[in-house]
Order: structure tokens, then sequence, then C-alpha cells
């Protein structure tokens, strides 16, 4: 998903091959043999290829192209002192936050009955956005960047696994931060389904 948000928001256009996980093509495999996904892969200049398979990775190589919304926050700090905050504060959400939330949808999923104290360990990374998002619009200031579009996916995770919980719990802030994406048209064009692709179908282009 967020690889989908950066790709929409520099305005590139991709082929898109939707998958199922279960059944990996085996293109898919011969480009990364890891088998996860997204996987990007684009051709050179001097005909070789390419191939980015992890989010954050795809995210850097589509706005590095394009970023007309100054995501990196390159146009304000030209020492790139801007970009390696962000993702400093990116990879503590995604080296720990995760972990603790796939724990929590784990606990949730098969009643268990530590499920209060993996709720609590995601909360210490939720409170920490919360205090940010009382002080600015977005997570690290009054203008979308990076963190917010890398960030966005975990924590709609996360407001899924105990819905009616989390409608009451205390982080009025980033329930608004998270509904005004929810709601969003480009919320809607990232999150289309398409046809599964099946090698010789029609292609699908997609973005721009």
């Amino acid at each position: 998903m967020r690889a989908r948000l950066a790709i929409f928001k520099s305005k590139q256009q991709v082929e898109l091959r939707d998958i199922v996980l279960s059944d990996k093509p085996q293109a898919m495999l011969n480009a990364s043999p890891k088998g996860t996904v997204p996987i990007l892969v684009f051709e050179n200049n001097d005909k070789t290829f390419n191939v980015i398979d992890e989010s954050l990775d795809i995210m850097l190589w589509a706005l590095q192209i394009n970023d007309p919304d100054n995501l990196l926050g390159q146009s304000s700090m030209s020492n790139g002192e801007s970009l390696q905050n962000m993702l400093s504060s990116i990879a503590t959400f995604d080296h720990e936050f995760k972990i603790d939330l796939e724990k929590y949808k784990c606990a949730k999923r098969y009643h268990e009955d530590n499920l209060l104290e993996y709720r609590q360990a995601c909360e210490v990374h939720i409170q920490t956005i919360e205090k940010q998002l009382k002080q600015h619009a977005y997570i690290i200031s009054n203008k979308e960047s990076l963190v917010d579009l890398a960030l966005l996916p975990f924590i709609r995770q996360f407001a899924r696994v105990e819905r009616q919980w989390y409608l009451q719990a205390p982080y009025p802030n980033l329930r608004q931060w998270l509904n005004n994406y929810l709601q969003s048209p480009m919320f809607s064009k990232v999150m289309t389904k398409y046809p599964l692709w099946i090698d010789g179908d029609n292609r699908v282009i997609w973005g721009g």
C-alpha cells in the first residue's frame, strides 16, 4: 500500500500486476527469489534491469524521480538532514511497532490472553504520534511528508484490530489524521482492486 501511495504522489506510471501470494507466478520469483511484495522492476538506460523489493525503497525511488508535494523535504533542506530524520523515524516504527502490531493482531485472531499486553506495546508508539499530531496537522509538521505515507498502512491496521476500543481510545488527533486519509480520493484510487495478473493478460497501467 505505501509503495502505491508514493507512486501515486510522484505521478509515475507503472504496469501493475496483482497476484495471490499463495500462488506466486514464476515471473515474480525470477525477478525476486525472496517472494515478497511489493516488487518493482525497471529498465535502465543500458537495457539492464533493476529490482527493488522493499516498500520503503520503492517509495524513495518514486519520489526521488518526482516529488511535487516535497514529501522528502528536499526543497527546504538542501543538506538532506530532513530526509535522514524522516528515515530514522520510519525505521523505529518499522523495526519496533510492526513487530508488536503482528503480535497484537495474532492475539486478537486467536483469542489469546495477552491481547492487552500487545496492545499496550503498540500504544507506546501510538501515543508518540498522538502527541505530535496535537502540535501540527501531520506527523512531523504542518506539511505532509514521507513519514505520513510510510506509517499510514500500519496505523490503519492497528485501528482495525479492536475497532470499538479504538473508536473510544484517547487518540482523537490520530483518528482525525487517519480518517482524512481513508476518506480521500487518493486512498480510493490506491486501494482499487484489479483482476489478478496472468502472464499474457492485458496490461494494467496505473498511476500518472
